[in-house]
């Protein structure tokens, strides 16, 4: 049976770790470094952090929250926001990144992604998706870019089945209708995106009670659950959450 992976979730502005409901409303979560050092002690597998006004603001990742963050880590880091060239992702992984995620440069030019897995290897290389529901769109997930505020017309699910055609690793969609609700992942876009790929899906987006990360695995066909309010807020631990799926006959790693 495969290993399910935490991914507490660092979204960053301004230096700071932040956190939003669908997006918007946002409130401080604290600091990164200190909120990057916890989350390993308490048992997470990996780590996210998320530059989320980078690409709206129109600059690059800001490094220095990588080399900081990553310098106190030892578990995997992946690194959003603002990355639109090979460039980007090499001076990101220099930075002390293991990966890269990579959302409204991918849209904008698909090619982008089947490049860097040519330059850096398929592991290195997630697409991150974000969709509402649309009902215009065949799957009924339509694409949004540009950290949640450009729809772009396009089917969210069709979309995923072509990012693992390029070659990526991992795939990482977020429901814009679930983000920070603490309602439950979109457990419906999540498995309808798991059914067209075989690479691992990261489920992403309202996370509130521990059941929802047992729904995740065995209702979407997640592998990595990503969470940030619950953890940020210290409404649950990560041992907790592990404990409650290890209980429920998951495997995970304490």
């Amino acid at each position: 049976m495969r290993e399910i992976k935490i991914m507490p979730c660092l979204d960053m502005k301004e230096g700071r770790v932040v956190k939003g409901v669908h997006f918007v409303d946002i409130r401080d979560a604290g600091d990164p470094v200190e909120n990057a050092a916890f989350y390993e002690r308490e048992g997470a597998d990996e780590l996210a952090m998320l530059d989320i006004a980078a690409t709206v603001e129109n600059r690059k990742t800001r490094l220095e929250w990588v080399k900081s963050v990553a310098a106190v880590i030892t578990i995997p880091l992946t690194v959003g926001g603002g990355i639109d060239s090979l460039d980007d992702i090499e001076l990101v992984l220099a930075a002390g990144a293991n990966a890269v995620s990579m959302n409204s440069a991918a849209v904008r030019n698909p090619e982008l992604v089947r490049e860097a897995v040519k330059k850096f290897g398929s592991e290195k290389i997630t697409v991150a998706i974000d969709a509402r529901r649309n009902p215009a769109l065949p799957s009924g997930f339509e694409l949004v870019v540009a950290g949640g505020t450009r729809p772009v017309g396009k089917d969210a699910i069709a979309w995923a089945g072509q990012c693992q055609e390029l070659g990526a690793g991992v795939i990482l969609p977020t429901s814009m209708d679930g983000d920070g609700a603490l309602t439950g992942y979109d457990l419906e876009f999540i498995q309808t995106i798991a059914d067209v790929v075989t690479v691992p899906v990261v489920a992403s987006g309202g996370a509130g009670k521990l059941e929802h990360f047992h729904d995740a695995v065995v209702k979407g066909g997640a592998s990595i659950l990503l969470a940030a309010s619950v953890f940020h807020f210290r409404t649950f631990s990560i041992r907790q959450v592990k404990e409650y799926l290890r209980d429920r006959g998951l495997t995970v790693r304490l």
